[in-house]
């Protein structure tokens, strides 16, 4: 925890994690929360940058905002580096300037997907899409800013929050007798609250081990079908999931087959206890059906 009063800006405050992060400000009394959204302040335009950076003055500042539709990225690829890239290259240099700690969030999709073990932090990056290169490209422009930084590449993100998995798959299960789910990308479900609270209950140790990259997911290997079938079992849903291969549902960006990621570097600095994915989605079900 801060030993002082922290003072934070959150970037695209109208996604998963970010509304995650709102929702848990009550929790963390003695900081000041600052909410904007990508609509409020456009990442890819610096002087809408550096007036967010102005009126607030932030120690710490959350970045959120991402482009993240992955698909569309391939044919707009203009606008996913505008946001992803320079985006992220415009925090940065405001963070150098007014001596703040950025905490970038990105992907797993900067990794190819052919490791046959999970991914360690220092392991060469080769993405495979659009998506994954401009978050790659941001990463890189963060790193050599000069600003103090801490980057988390996450995956497979979900939450009570937004559009996600989870959300699709219970509407299409009440919906139909059976879907198909691909089969043979592997990665580790992560549910934004998990990596929200370690963000927020960890600021000062963030700052003691600034410029680093860190893996954070949660525990446990899955499939989108172990996902979808976990998620279906857990709403008491009859659908009948069905698993098939990636080239049996093809889609204009390239997925990474395997995209599990080693977060022992996080644990070990950090002494972090992170659940199983399960009992994750398990709590985040509960909370949809409140």
């Amino acid at each position: 925890m801060i030993s002082s009063m922290a003072k934070i800006l959150i970037i695209g405050s109208s996604g998963q994690l970010a509304s995650e992060l709102k929702k848990l400000q009550g929790d963390f009394p003695s900081h000041q929360f600052y909410f904007t959204t990508q609509a409020e302040t456009d990442v890819s335009d610096a002087s809408a940058v550096h007036t967010a950076f102005q009126n607030t003055t932030p120690n710490f500042v959350i970045n959120c905002a991402a482009y993240t539709a992955v698909d569309k990225a391939e044919t707009d690829q203009e606008r996913a580096t505008e946001i992803n890239a320079f985006g992220a290259q415009n925090l940065a240099e405001q963070a150098r300037k007014m001596k703040s700690h950025l905490i970038h969030i990105s992907t797993d999709f900067v990794f190819d997907g052919n490791n046959s073990r999970p991914y360690k932090e220092e392991d060469s990056i080769h993405p495979i899409s659009i998506y994954g290169m401009s978050k790659w490209k941001g990463e890189e422009a963060i790193k050599v800013s000069g600003c103090d930084y801490t980057i988390i590449r996450t995956s497979w993100l979900y939450s009570s929050f937004g559009h996600n998995f989870v959300k699709t798959m219970m509407k299409l299960g009440n919906e139909r007798a059976s879907i198909n789910v691909v089969a043979d990308q592997i990665g580790s479900p992560t549910y934004c609250g998990d990596l929200a609270f370690f963000i927020l209950s960890h600021l000062e140790q963030l700052t003691s081990h600034k410029n680093n990259i860190y893996h954070y997911s949660n525990e446990g290997v899955a499939s989108w079908y172990d996902f979808a079938y976990e998620i279906m079992k857990l709403n008491l849903l009859t659908c009948q999931v069905y698993p098939i291969p990636t080239e049996s549902y093809p889609r204009p960006a390239a997925r990474p087959s395997y995209s599990v990621m080693d977060k022992s570097k996080i644990k070990s600095h950090y002494n972090i206890y992170i659940p199983h994915w399960k009992e994750s989605l398990a709590k985040c079900i509960q909370l949809l059906h409140q």
